[in-house]
Formats: structure tokens, sequence, C-alpha cells
């Protein structure tokens, strides 16, 4: 059984469990936004299911509900203290902040530390390309995968996302874990209760797990192997040394009340295509997406936008129980 609720409905009941759950409106209400635009764009597990274990760490100080980001550096370069609290309110000062600062002078970056979760990291780097602006994030996460060689989770799923704009239609948008699968979508499929397919991950014996509750005592297995595995140790060096956040390895989880605050990292990186090829990017990315369209192929990104489509015009279906612990939370 499930229930449907409007997009504005879905933002209503978050926010509110949220600020009865030790957070301040502000922060209620951006946090709100991130997890429902998750949901409408398919992306559950950066979703709604999200909101019991937010409200969980909040109410217990795990996060700080009432953390009020602080901003320093200079030139091109930022740097921003999440203060342990939601990863929502640290990321939307810095596309605030990186988005003149690029303009202005063709690249600005920012860092982020004591952070959260950050959700759909996607929609962070669309927001800037919507801007006109080509942008990079990266996302240090609680260890769920071993270095190539290794025996022991140590890196996170360790996600980074591409945005770049192109004319007259949405921008091209990729995100992806550096996991076979997002950690998420494990997640999703626990609240489910669905298996998961093998090659996904493997159990804390090394065997290959299709239980959902097997594969996240376990470990996920990285993408093309030890090349995936290498890019998550960069995501590690941007999130962890160089925003000066925890590595993942040091890091409580993302999805219960246990342990302190897992103070993990963000990185962004925004750029001007104006002060490089100028107007010639526009005609080069139009000529990019009609090659992608010619080939019968999609633009990364699409899916997305058509369940965003779909969301604002029929609204989100939500799980009968899922939506009944938000409710209870919000009272």
């Amino acid at each position: 059984m499930s229930v449907t609720l409007s997009v504005a409905d879905a933002e209503a009941v978050v926010a509110h469990a949220l600020t009865a759950s030790r957070t301040s409106a502000a922060n209620a209400q951006v946090t709100a936004r991130a997890l429902v635009s998750a949901e409408a764009d398919g992306q559950l597990g950066h979703g709604l299911v999200r909101v019991p274990s937010y409200a969980e760490q909040a109410r217990v100080g795990k996060i700080d509900g009432f953390a009020a980001p602080a901003i320093s550096g200079r030139g091109g370069a930022r740097r921003i203290d999440a203060g342990t609290g939601f990863a929502y309110p640290a990321i939307e000062l810095a596309l605030e902040t990186l988005t003149p600062l690029a303009r202005d002078m063709g690249i600005a970056s920012a860092g982020i530390y004591a952070s959260h979760h950050c959700g759909q990291a996607g929609r962070h780097v669309e927001r800037l390309a919507e801007r006109g602006l080509v942008a990079f994030a990266y996302a240090n996460t609680p260890s769920a995968m071993a270095f190539h060689g290794g025996k022991r989770s140590r890196l996170g799923t360790d996600p980074l996302a591409f945005a770049a704009p192109i004319p007259g239609r949405a921008p091209l948008v990729i995100d992806m874990a550096l996991s076979v699968v997002a950690r998420s979508k494990i997640v999703a499929a626990k609240a489910k209760g669905e298996s998961i397919p093998e090659g996904w991950a493997v159990d804390d014996q090394g065997q290959p797990a299709t239980n959902a509750d097997e594969a996240l005592a376990g470990t996920l297995l990285p993408i093309g192997g030890a090349k995936g595995s290498a890019l998550a140790l960069i995501v590690e060096i941007l999130c962890g040394a160089l925003a000066g956040a925890n590595f993942g390895w040091e890091a409580s989880g993302f999805m219960d009340a246990k342990g302190g605050p897992p103070r993990l990292g963000q990185f962004l990186i925004a750029l001007d295509p104006a002060h490089f090829a100028g107007a010639y990017f526009a005609s080069r990315m139009t000529e990019l997406a009609a090659a992608i369209a010619e080939d019968g192929a999609r633009l990364p990104g699409d899916r997305r936008l058509a369940a965003r489509t779909k969301a604002a015009r029929e609204g989100l279906v939500i799980a009968d129980d899922l939506h009944a612990q938000i409710q209870a939370l919000a009272k």
C-alpha cells in the first residue's frame, strides 16, 4: 500500500519531521528540499528513506541540526565548516559563493569539512550548470569498499558528479558512485525487503551477497576493479586530505545514531566557459548533444529528468510504512 503526496506537501511534512527533531527551520527546509528532490528524481536511496535516520541522528546530536556553516578563504578557494550539521546548508553556501567567484575568476572551488551525507551529488552540480557553469562535485562517505588488494572496508562509495550546460535544454549531468552500485541502492532494497543482484557486493566472509543486510555488513565492489578503487582514492584525497575532513574509515555511519558525527567532506569546483572557449563552448555542446541523439543514445541524466517531470505532474508515491514514520516524527 502507498500514499501519494505532491512535491510541496512532501517537503512540508519532511521539514516538520526535522524541526520536531532538534533542527532549525532553515536547516530543515533546505534538507527537506534536497531529500524530496532526490525522491522526485527517482534516486530513492537519497530520498525520503533517509528521513527517519536523519531525525534520529539530529535528536541525539550526531547531527547538529542548528549548525550554521562558516566560510573562510581567499581568491578562488573557499573552505566551509559544516559544523557537524547537515551537509545541505553548507552546500547551499558553497553554490552561492562559487557562482560569482567562477564568473569573476574563471574557476573557483570549495572544500567542505565536518559534514554529513550530501545526497544526490548530481543535483548540486546541475544547479551550477543551470547558471551557465561547468561543475564537478566529489564526496567521501563512510567505509564501504576495500583498497584494491586490501581486505577491509576503508574507502567509501565516494560519489563524483559532473554537469555542463547545453543551450536550449537541461544540463548534461553525470552522477555516479565508484562502487558497482551506490550503497543507497542497497539501503533502498533493504527498506523494500528486496534482494540485490549478485556482483554488487560480497558479505563479511568475502562471498557474493544477494541479501541486502549481508551486503551492508560486507564490502561493496568497485567499478572497474583497480581503476574504480583508484578513483575512490582520489575522492578521499580531495575530501579527506584537501578539504580537511575525515577519511571514510574514520567516519561513523550515515544510517544510524551510533557513534559521533562522521565529519566527512565534499569538494566542489565550478568553471565559467566564458573564460575558456567563450561562445564556442555552447556551440560545441550543442554539437555533442546532437551526436549523442544521432546515435540513438540518451544524454546522462535524462532518466532523472523524466522522473522529475512525472513527480511534478502526478506526485510522489510513498510506501505506507515510510509515510507513517515521517508523519509520526512530524507530530
